[in-house]
């Protein structure tokens, strides 16, 4: 299957513009977006933005109703009260009411949530940690993959808001071992890059993010994944 990833998106709503021509045009099969989609330098108080992000979202749930969604640090912090970079107290309620109606939109829970899996692709915002695995999953469920995504899919605010977990882990800037990396492929966003970046296991795809003045940091590429062969190759 060729999938086609959102990387975060940081009040980007023509993000989704540009993914649904690409859909439209089939360059994939399915997307998977990998969210933070509130927060960006000097917007705290655009609450406009943060609006229009979130319905552009929303649509795009419509328009392609078997997209999977990986929430980010930036989606979790404001329903779980945690305050970090970027985050805004103008857009509290804003983000809360936005990310709701997002999930209502996907009505399928599993479609929404903090890992997800596609044949031997895992994609989640920050990276699975072998060690995070054998932290808080039972030793009897480790080699079974599924068992393993639903239960950190399960965690709470307590497990994943630490700087191994899947949604804060930055394996760009680390050697700890990923879970299961000779069969598995890891594809995520959370740490800013240049270009679509692949180092073994691991596809790092966050280039949409900017400079604190605007500028890009990375291509501005959509990855498209094959989830059979691993292969991936950028569309703009």
């Amino acid at each position: 299957m060729k999938v086609l990833v959102i990387p975060d998106v940081h009040l980007k709503p023509w993000m989704f513009d540009r993914a649904s021509k690409m859909m439209k045009a089939g360059k994939a099969d399915r997307a998977v977006c990998l969210m933070d989609i509130p927060d960006d330098w000097n917007q705290e108080l655009n609450l406009d933005l943060y609006m229009q992000t979130y319905d552009r979202a929303i649509r795009f749930e419509r328009e392609y109703p078997d997209t999977l969604w990986c929430y980010g640090n930036h989606d979790l912090c404001y329903p779980w009260n945690q305050r970090e970079s970027g985050y805004s107290k103008f857009a509290v309620q804003t983000v809360c009411e936005k990310l709701s109606g997002l999930r209502e939109s996907i009505k399928d829970n599993s479609r929404i949530s903090y890992i997800q899996r596609i044949d031997n692709v895992l994609f989640c915002h920050g990276g699975l940690l072998d060690e995070f695995v054998k932290m808080h999953v039972p030793a009897k469920y480790y080699h079974d993959i599924d068992k393993v995504v639903e239960t950190v899919n399960g965690l709470s605010c307590t497990e994943l808001w630490q700087d191994d977990s899947p949604i804060w882990y930055r394996p760009q800037y680390y050697t700890a071992k990923l879970y299961k990396p000779r069969k598995l492929l890891q594809v995520v966003g959370h740490t800013p890059v240049r270009s679509i970046e692949r180092k073994g296991n691991l596809i790092s795809c966050d280039v949409f993010s900017t400079y604190r003045d605007g500028r890009p940091i990375g291509t501005q590429e959509f990855p498209v994944i094959d989830t059979a062969d691993w292969s991936c190759h950028g569309e703009k």
